[in-house]
């Protein structure tokens, strides 16, 4: 199976290493005997999103991301419509906020794509914490780093359900992130995909499925990313239990 993957702007938004999230997933899927094409769009260029089978845009400054959002509009329908025939995506960071209703600055209110009816407001304050949460997809807990200037209003579906440690969309201990679908939202960085093996494999068996193809068993493991996840998962698992 050949794979398509768009990488949203990945000069413009490109903190904290984002652009890892594809590269792990690429070697994942090739590791299950796939091959993988990522194709890139920059501001102003033209893409074929119709037969993409992941999106995927990382995180940026506030200032990256209203440029973002201004070129990314004119993908709102596309995206609407891959969304609802169940196109895994993931927005980090910032790019999360695109997909809300609206964007709150000190310069005014942004209209985002209203994929669901969620607010972000931004201010001078951030949030600069680890995070340890768990997910309604699986049993393992998600780990990551959190660093972000907004308070998320009004997700119905968040990805962590609950931040046993650190900071969530609205509070400390909330949920964090948003899950529409397929299309998972989140500030925690990491990379994310890095940090969190099984959520890894739960992206890949998602574009497997949509193509008809079952993951071979035995799962592949990346053994330096599986012991990386041990080792942060226990100790912020002992931090959230002080």
């Amino acid at each position: 199976m050949n794979c398509k993957i768009i990488h949203f702007y990945p000069h413009l938004m490109n903190l904290y290493g984002s652009y890892a999230n594809l590269t792990v997933l690429r070697r994942y899927l090739e590791l299950l005997g796939h091959s993988v094409d990522v194709v890139t769009v920059a501001p102003g260029e033209e893409v074929n999103l119709s037969d993409a089978d992941f999106i995927f845009m990382g995180a940026g400054t506030e200032r990256s991301q209203k440029a973002a959002l201004r070129d990314f509009r004119r993908f709102a329908d596309d995206i609407r419509t891959l969304a609802d025939s169940g196109v895994p995506m993931l927005f980090c960071g910032t790019a999360m906020e695109l997909l809300g209703k609206s964007i709150t600055d000190e310069q005014g209110t942004y209209e985002a794509l209203g994929l669901a009816d969620f607010t972000a407001v931004q201010s001078a304050r951030r949030q600069v914490i680890d995070v340890y949460g768990h997910t309604e997809l699986f049993d393992a807990a998600i780990v990551g780093f959190l660093n972000k200037s907004s308070v998320i209003s009004g997700v119905e579906r968040p990805l962590l359900t609950d931040c046993a440690l650190g900071w969530g969309n609205e509070k400390s201990g909330g949920g964090e992130g948003v899950l529409i679908g397929n299309v998972m939202g989140s500030h925690l960085t990491g990379p994310l995909l890095v940090k969190n093996p099984r959520l890894l494999e739960h992206v890949a068996a998602i574009i497997c499925s949509r193509r008809g193809e079952a993951l071979s068993t035995p799962l592949p493991r990346i053994p330096h990313m599986e012991e990386s996840y041990i080792a942060a998962e226990q100790q912020l698992r002992l931090r959230s239990e002080k």
